[in-house]
């Protein structure tokens, strides 16, 4: 199974453009379960709307196809039960702060590691996609105190921050790239050597990864940010664009 990836992002009709291979995904592991309609947990960790926000994702989701939501919604000090996870076919985490979901997520990461080496995908929107990654940019608007970014994309962080995330893929991820200037942010993560490559998902907007190579789907684009080769003495970034 795959690992999808969505920038965040609202639409007041959701097309589910974005969600229509996770959906088609969660379904093939369903009838493998003996089950119609896949069960998929719905992971919200917000400051005090965590219901709205996963109505919203549950919305989002079912415009690619029919699914059972299995809602977890809780506060910003709430733990996340393991029981989040029994029996489902899917797995949904969604937006908010992202080092709030990071820290209240990892004491499953090894369960959610094995439940995806299980055949079961993970769909992460915004903060959900973020802490994927084994090396995980969860916020931050400064390196040295310089400004590398707009502060709307600072997570209530400072100076960048990388932490350990999931380790469901080996690059680093940003999100809601376009949309609130975060490109720049990549640029200079990956030339202070903070990390070794970015992927930048615009809104309605996915990138996925697992079965054959990696795929975009959505209205949007995903950017990449690499270094170059220092010893062939081009030191600095390569940016490219992955189209849907």
């Amino acid at each position: 199974m795959s690992i999808h990836l969505v920038g965040g992002g609202w639409q007041d009709e959701p097309d589910g453009l974005a969600y229509r291979a996770f959906v088609a995904e969660a379904t093939e592991r369903a009838g493998a379960a003996g089950r119609d309609v896949p069960r998929v947990a719905i992971i919200a960790v917000r400051d005090g709307d965590g219901d709205q926000h996963a109505a919203k994702l549950i919305d989002a989701v079912s415009a690619g196809g029919a699914i059972d939501a299995a809602v977890t919604a809780g506060g910003l000090g709430d733990a996340i039960p393991a029981s989040a996870f029994e029996d489902v076919d899917g797995i949904v985490v969604g937006g908010g702060l992202t080092p709030v979901y990071r820290d209240r997520l990892e004491p499953h990461f090894d369960l959610i590691r094995a439940l995806v080496g299980s055949d079961i995908p993970y769909l992460g929107f915004s903060a959900g996609s973020a802490i994927t990654a084994s090396r995980a940019i969860v916020g931050g608007w400064r390196i040295g105190g310089v400004e590398i970014a707009p502060e709307a994309v600072s997570e209530d962080l400072d100076e960048l921050t990388v932490q350990p995330g999931i380790g469901l893929v080996d690059v680093s991820v940003d999100v809601h790239s376009a949309q609130w200037g975060a490109l720049s942010r990549m640029v200079a993560a990956v030339e202070a050597k903070a990390v070794d490559a970015v992927v930048g998902i615009d809104e309605n907007t996915v990138l996925i990864a697992g079965r054959g190579p990696l795929r975009v789907a959505g209205t949007g684009s995903v950017w990449t940010v690499t270094r170059t080769d220092e010893a062939a003495g081009e030191p600095g970034v390569i940016v490219r664009t992955l189209g849907a």
